[in-house]
């Protein structure tokens, strides 16, 4: 089969994310460098749900239940980080539902652009972890809430264990190893990258907003430039140079470092000893979704056991549904680093704290500045 018919299989539901990748490295082809999208949003039907989301969530795994009901997948606009997807909604981008994570849940709120979820619409909704749910600005009152929670996990360090050697414990120092310089990635948004540089410099997630923890946070990032050869929001450009040894670390989420195993590429996901950066994603139905119907059918298929499965299985992350981590054993989910109860992992690292608009327009300024160079 060729990489043509390969992704037309992928496409329709026969041949799963991974396998196709496996196929690409085997082949020697970069995955940043084919066309993942399920469906071009010129050729999208109006009469389906549009889901605003992250690169990799664009996938027939997560919407069976959908599918099924539908007889297609909804359409997909994808965006590099949560930031620029509520910049473009703010400027009249009209969607369904989109995927925000929880340190930008208060201001997703607060500009208006959003209806509340009706938890009495989702069949899935009685198997939601409550700890999940109850974050700093849902205001889940039992009936509705804001942000319907999906995904959960840890931003860290993916390493090859066959080139680089680390020194004593495992430390977010890897990252800022010179003996690597020229040859380690990160995450290009600061809604990854601030928050780890924060770990870095010992900032506390609660002081963050000060004048004296942007400082800190600055003078680590700035230290740390001239030895990153790659930022990116694309994870699958860190996993190709991960996997070609273009890279030896990088930045990522756990499921580049699932994925890259799971083909054999001798990485691990660091468990630092100044803790991971943790976080919760879920979903939101924008105040003007034009298929609110489907919009809730988008949520209840994300949110379904099948759906979960996949999540826990092929990306590593955690899911909302605690009926999904029924289908592994306690021994797989501590090796893909996962508790059946998300506080084990959350509150083992640091988890992210909701800031201003303000605050994440200076931070989101100051790191472009130093990602240049400035």
């Amino acid at each position: 089969m060729d990489i043509t018919d390969q992704l037309g299989s992928m496409r329709a539901g026969d041949m799963s994310r991974r396998a196709f990748t496996k196929s690409l490295l085997s082949a020697g082809v970069g995955v940043a460098a084919v066309p993942l999208a399920v469906r071009k949003a010129t050729a999208a039907p109006e009469d389906q749900a549009t889901f605003f989301t992250w690169g990799g969530y664009d996938i027939p795994e997560l919407f069976v239940p959908y599918n099924e009901t539908h007889g297609e997948l909804p359409n997909f606009s994808i965006f590099g980080g949560s930031e620029e997807a509520l910049t473009k909604m703010r400027g009249g981008f009209v969607v369904d539902v989109s995927h925000p994570c929880n340190s930008g849940l208060p201001r997703w709120v607060q500009s208006g652009i959003f209806q509340r979820i009706d938890t009495g619409r989702l069949s899935n909704w009685g198997d939601v972890m409550p700890e999940l749910v109850n974050l700093p600005g849902n205001e889940a009152d039992g009936s509705s809430v804001w942000l319907a929670p999906f995904d959960w996990g840890q931003t860290s360090i993916t390493y090859r264990t066959d080139m680089f050697e680390v020194e004593g414990e495992e430390s977010w120092d890897m990252l800022w190893d010179k003996r690597y310089s020229g040859r380690l990635g990160s995450l290009a948004s600061g809604g990854d990258a601030w928050w780890c540089g924060a770990i870095k410099a010992g900032v506390p997630m609660s002081e963050i907003h000060t004048d004296d923890a942007f400082d800190k946070i600055a003078a680590v990032m700035r230290e740390q430039r001239p030895l990153i050869r790659t930022y990116t929001d694309d994870t699958t450009t860190l996993e190709q140079a991960l996997s070609s040894g273009e890279l030896v670390a990088a930045m990522t989420w756990n499921s580049s470092a699932t994925l890259l195993q799971s083909e054999g590429v001798p990485v691990k996901f660091a468990k630092p000893k100044e803790g991971a950066l943790t976080w919760v994603c879920g979903l939101m139905i924008h105040k003007d979704a034009p298929n609110l119907d489907r919009a809730y059918d988008v949520i209840d298929s994300l949110l379904s056991v099948e759906s979960g499965k996949f999540m826990i299985n092929d990306y590593g992350y955690g899911h909302s549904n605690s009926k999904s981590f029924e289908q592994f054993d306690a021994e797989t989910l501590a090796g893909l680093g996962l508790s059946s109860n998300p506080a084990d992992i959350l509150e083992a690292g640091h988890f992210q704290v909701p800031q201003t608009q303000e605050w994440e327009t200076k931070m989101n300024t100051l790191f472009e500045e130093i990602k240049s160079g400035f």
